[in-house]
């Protein structure tokens, strides 16, 4: 379970996406308790999604924005433009209630316990609240169907003065394609994890908020 930690501790088709989206809406659009989470409606996604607003970088490549609803946003790179066949993605959910540590530990807690309901958690951790910097949480974990396998790794952060949920998000298609999830992660899963945790180039709140369905 994550904690609010004080600064003296140390510390592969529509319906698919349909139910990511289910999943991402239960665990990342939450209110600020985990006893009022809420699940917003998902949207049927589009064969190809036109890219509209800002783009965001990450690992050297350029993400552009494909879909938002709720305060959740989703981008993926060029070659990722069919939302029912991506390979990575890279999901926004804005918290605007949540601004103390204790309520954003809660909405850790939430992602928490949905990724364990839809799949096995890899990996937890919590960077401990210094004076110049707010705790902050990690969720690693992959989730699948019997079409497909997506590794999801999940920063809860206090982004200028707001809870929001980084995700980024890696799939392999196909059935007993463990195999191929596990060289993946074997091969990128630290630098991805590293890279998110140091990503200070974050989309401003006030420019994710002005971002339409898209797709």
């Amino acid at each position: 379970m994550f904690e609010h930690l004080p600064a003296q501790r140390l510390a592969s088709t529509p319906r698919v996406d349909v139910q990511r989206r289910q999943v991402l809406a239960a665990a990342l659009s939450v209110a600020c308790l985990p006893t009022a989470a809420r699940a917003a409606p998902p949207a049927q996604p589009s064969q190809s999604a036109k890219p509209e607003g800002p783009m965001i970088s990450f690992r050297g490549t350029e993400f552009l924005h494909r879909w938002s609803k709720g305060g959740q946003h989703e981008f993926t790179p060029q070659r990722d433009a069919d939302l029912t066949r991506w390979r990575d993605m890279i999901t926004l959910n804005l918290h605007e209630s949540a601004t103390q540590g204790e309520q954003l530990a809660g909405i850790a807690n939430q992602v928490l316990a949905n990724y364990q309901q839809h799949g096995k958690i890899l990996q937890t951790r919590s960077t401990p609240r210094t004076a110049q910097r707010p705790a902050e949480h990690l969720i690693v974990a992959v989730l699948g169907t019997p079409q497909l396998l997506e590794a999801a790794f999940a920063r809860c952060l206090l982004h200028e003065g707001v809870g929001l949920v980084a995700v980024v998000s890696h799939r392999v298609y196909g059935q007993a394609v463990g195999p191929e999830m596990s060289a993946w992660l074997g091969a990128n899963g630290p630098q991805v994890e590293q890279a998110l945790m140091a990503w200070a180039a974050l989309p401003g709140v006030a420019s994710l908020k002005r971002l339409r369905g898209g797709a």
